[in-house]
């Protein structure tokens, strides 16, 4: 038997990327996964490749920012499936904007997306998990979070930040319930938000790797299938590093990536 199976995973910002990925790996393991993004063509479309490989999977259109959106993607899977197993806080948006050039109007969208629609997911499957005393919650941070993000903006690197405190502060408060909250803090990862890496910028990028490659969405979907499995049942309140040793480097490989682009 699937070592999933049976078993509901919603994954937010699931049409593409590292959503993608770890909603992919989660099927493959017996998983029923919705694949909740706010394209609703994106995750219509990739629902349905998971479908016609064989595994269960459905698509809901989601704003991570609207209460509303966020209610109806748990009410619908429970009226669906009867059950939440896992949650993958994934949604997130990265913006380069300059400090100088920084808006509240910027600030407070980012922050809305990346760090306070993952506590509200998060409080939203909470009531179900508690009630069947086991439960998974994944929050997709950010090597910038380790790093102090030289080669991104400040708000992005202080939501991912966050939701590493996000993790610590929830694992403690949920652990008598039997659920585990965790977190992954990719590095550079291969996905459409690479494409804008020059080849230049790409070859001083990977000579900062200890491993000598970026990372794919495969990769963490791994960090993020064994944090789902029984493997972890006694791990919470962690963060896994998946950027090829980047943090050894510390912010060494992001400062190079500063000083050989424009900005």
């Amino acid at each position: 038997m699937a070592i999933l199976s049976g078993q509901v995973a919603i994954i937010t910002g699931a049409a593409r990327g590292i959503g993608a990925g770890i909603a992919e790996l989660l099927a493959q393991h017996g998983a029923t996964v919705l694949i909740s993004d706010a394209n609703a063509e994106g995750a219509a479309i990739f629902a349905a490749q998971l479908q016609a490989q064989g595994y269960s999977a459905v698509a809901q259109r989601t704003d991570v920012t609207s209460a509303a959106d966020r209610h109806a993607l748990v009410a619908n899977t429970l009226t669906q499936f009867g059950r939440i197993d896992i949650l993958v806080n994934n949604a997130g948006v990265l913006a380069p904007v300059t400090l100088d050039e920084m808006t509240e109007t910027e600030w407070d969208r980012l922050m809305g997306i990346n760090l306070k629609a993952a506590f509200f997911c998060a409080q939203a499957v909470v009531p179900t998990m508690r009630a069947a005393q086991r439960g998974r919650i994944i929050n997709i941070a950010s090597m910038s979070a380790r790093t102090g993000g030289l080669a991104s903006p400040m708000h992005y690197v202080t939501a991912k930040t966050g939701m590493l405190g996000l993790t610590r502060g929830l694992a403690r408060l949920v652990a008598p319930f039997g659920i585990t909250v965790n977190s992954i803090c990719p590095g550079f990862i291969e996905t459409d938000m690479a494409t804008v890496w020059t080849p230049e910028t790409r070859e001083r990028l990977v000579a900062t790797i200890p491993l000598g490659r970026f990372g794919t969405s495969h990769d963490v979907a791994g960090a993020a299938f064994f944090l789902c499995s029984p493997y972890a049942d006694y791990v919470t309140g962690i963060t896994l590093d998946v950027n090829g040793g980047s943090h050894i480097q510390g912010a060494l490989g992001e400062q190079q990536y500063v000083d050989g682009t424009d900005s």
